[in-house]
């Protein structure tokens, strides 16, 4: 049984500490293969007609970029 607990403890630990370096990375989980961009597909939506939701977010896009600029 106190194998058991400390191989628990042991995980536990990295697990937590893996969590914590992850969240102040501050950063998106990637794949190794590098993504969409990687096969040439620039966005996650490419149809010709994208949907309502879609082309809201869209619109708050253009509107953050424009006034970035």
């Amino acid at each position: 049984m106190m194998t058991f607990l400390i191989t628990f403890a042991a995980f536990f630990i990295v697990i937590v500490a893996m969590s914590v370096g992850y969240i102040f990375q501050n950063k998106t989980i990637a794949g190794s293969c590098g993504g969409l961009g990687a096969v040439g597909i620039e966005k996650a939506c490419d149809c010709d007609n994208p949907c309502d939701k879609r082309k809201n977010k869209m619109a708050q896009e253009q509107i953050k970029i424009s006034l970035i600029e």
